[in-house]
């Protein structure tokens, strides 16, 4: 029989078990593929995987046990002091503060027969838990992977969520980035799992968004601050690391890394648009900055869009519509990876976090009427959106809740147009027009039968759309470090490390948010960091051109993917629609982006076919 292949092959993973006997068979289970363990007080099984143990630090007072896995500058006596404070007290905060310390890590616990699994406050670092059936009883098992929990507790695949995930405009919160398998669990951005001494789960809160009291200079001080403790903790100890260098968000990461001391070989890549400005920019920056080794990645080296969407040989435990993009961005890691670096950085994160949402005028709207009349005027002319579009989504005020229940209605409606405002919970997506009757109806049926009430990730639109939005791109960089581990080489975005969150977040948003200027927060933050030649760059390049240009020249291996589809097998696309769309010339941003979330399926599910069936789905 084949073996369980995330289990065999992922080069880092672990699995999290509660301190009880019950827990002794998938403790062997997980132990028959694991390099690395760590005990209970108990002398049980606790933390059972692969990892680097450069990236783990312990601590240990009487029977408390805390274990830091990361990117992160804990010492093994700060772990004891935790282990010592949470051995002291009932209450989780001793714990919680050294959660919200800077880096991007998962902290785990275990003491008085209790468990406790935490990662980050988006979705970089994920937790996941299933229930495994033992011969002592149920037990639930937590893991930083839901295809390694999955193949452990012999879980089957859930079409629903397959189906969920062709949804053209991203799958919506609460499903965004859950796992595909039927009771696996993921754990929401800033909460913690906590297994009891009979192993049973329970979610709870540890993070909230700050109020967004502070005036724009006083942020910029504390963002500054904060991205550079975010960098250090990265480049510390390091002779050399990798960046990227191309837009503002990632010139000031790699200026505060160079500004570090630690060597900063720094990429850009040229975009075959001629407009593309991310080489002029990031050579300025260069010429005004020493210290940075600088290489530019010619166009023609760069791939595009669509390249190799056929054979891509990741392993990902949720589909990526990075996916079509895999090789165009890969490309600079795997240089990066050449040249010697074993830590990249990047600015992902930062168009969330620094630039926000105009949906935050609905707040505004109430609390600083004049100031929201402004920017409204200001949107609206930028955007060229109408004064009757922009009045209408400003008077609505339906809950989260509601907005769902639409959203489950009109799935195969026309999508939003695209000048519609950005003042909505989101853009409401729409299944694809290859989507089958089935697929609708399984998509319809999650939407409808959430939990309620489900309410939103913020305390209103515009919080709400930009912690989604900083969960989803998260996940981007959490599959970009599943593709380049293999490399030996780990992709790190400072953007999303708490205090860096918190320091962007606490800004008002009538300051941080505004169509006069490009992201303002992030430009005062970088004076004396980002040279004077770059700092207030106001422009942005796109891959507009790489994806219509990428879908005419690897059309091939588009249809190749039609060819067998495992989405037609499972009943959800329509293989002669989705071929002759393929075939099709195709629009970038209203076109040939309705594909990425079907490719990102199909190539996933390819992914897991060497994974045997666990017994229950087995045919006689």
């Amino acid at each position: 029989m084949d073996q369980p292949l995330s289990l065999q092959s992922v080069p880092a993973w672990f699995v999290v078990l509660p301190d009880t006997d019950a827990a002794a068979a998938p403790a062997a289970g997980a132990l028959r593929f694991a390099s690395r363990s760590l005990p209970h007080a108990s002398g049980r099984p606790w933390i059972v995987g692969r990892w680097d143990p450069g990236t783990t630090v312990t601590g240990a007072h009487r029977d408390v046990r805390v274990a830091v896995m990361g990117e992160h500058a804990v010492t093994a006596d700060a772990a004891d002091r935790a282990a010592a404070a949470a051995a002291g007290t009932a209450s989780p905060a001793a714990l919680d503060r050294l959660a919200g310390s800077a880096g991007s890590f998962h902290l785990l616990a275990s003491g008085g027969g209790r468990v406790r699994v935490q990662g980050g406050v988006v979705g970089l670092r994920r937790v996941f838990h299933a229930e495994a059936a033992t011969p002592g009883g149920p037990v639930s098992l937590a893991s930083d992977r839901a295809d390694v929990l999955a193949e452990l507790v012999g879980a089957g695949l859930d079409e629903r969520r397959v189906a969920l995930e062709m949804l053209t405009s991203g799958v919506p919160y609460p499903w965004q980035g859950d796992p595909l398998w039927r009771a696996v669990h993921a754990v929401p951005g800033g909460h913690r799992l906590t297994l009891d001494a009979g192993g049973r789960p329970r979610t709870t809160r540890w993070w909230s968004p700050p109020d967004p009291v502070l005036p724009l200079a006083a942020g910029a001080a504390h963002l500054r601050e904060a991205l550079a403790e975010a960098v250090a903790v990265r480049t510390r100890g390091r002779d050399l690391v990798s960046s990227d260098l191309g837009g503002l968000d990632s010139t000031a990461v790699c200026c505060t890394a160079a500004r570090g001391g630690t060597k900063v070989v720094a990429y850009t890549a040229a975009v075959h648009d001629e407009t593309g400005d991310d080489v002029y920019w990031a050579e300025r920056t260069v010429r005004a900055l020493s210290g940075i080794e600088h290489h530019i990645v010619p166009a023609r080296e760069v791939a595009m869009t669509f390249d190799g969407v056929d054979a891509l040989p990741d392993l990902l435990d949720t589909p990526s519509i990075l996916t079509v993009d895999r090789n165009r961005r890969m490309g600079i890691v795997e240089r990066a990876a050449a040249r010697g670096s074993g830590l990249h950085l990047t600015g992902l994160g930062g168009d969330e976090l620094l630039a926000g949402t105009p949906a935050r005028l609905h707040t505004l709207l109430l609390t600083h009427p004049l100031a929201a009349l402004q920017a409204i005027r200001g949107y609206a002319a930028k955007y060229c959106w109408s004064r009757r579009a922009v009045l209408r989504r400003l008077l609505d005020r339906r809950s989260y809740d509601a907005w769902l229940d639409r959203l489950a209605r009109d799935l195969t409606g026309p999508p939003a147009p695209t000048d519609e405002p950005l003042l909505d919970w989101a853009v409401p997506p729409r299944m694809p027009p290859w989507a089958t009757p089935d697929a609708v109806s399984a998509a319809r049926e999650l939407i409808r039968t959430r939990p309620a009430p489900t309410g939103p990730r913020g305390r209103d639109r515009g919080e709400h759309r930009e912690l989604v939005a900083m969960d989803g791109i998260s996940q981007w960089v959490r599959h970009i470090g599943q593709m380049a581990a293999p490399l030996g080489i780990a992709v790190s975005a400072p953007y999303y490390d708490a205090p860096v969150v918190e320091a962007a977040l606490a800004v008002r948003p009538r300051e941080r948010i505004t169509p006069w200027r490009y992201k303002p927060l992030i430009a005062e933050a970088m004076r004396g960091v980002v040279p004077e030649a770059s700092r207030t760059r106001g422009t942005k390049a796109n891959a507009t051109l790489e994806e219509e240009a990428g879908l005419r020249r690897h059309r091939r291996a588009l249809l190749a993917l039609c060819e067998d589809s495992r989405l037609v097998r499972l009943g959800l696309a329509d293989g002669k629609a989705l071929r002759e769309w393929c075939r099709r010339a195709l629009a970038a941003e209203t076109e040939s982006c309705l594909l990425h979330p079907t490719i990102a399926c199909e190539v996933w599910l390819r992914s897991r076919e060497t994974v045997p069936l666990p017994a229950a789905d087995r045919e006689e």
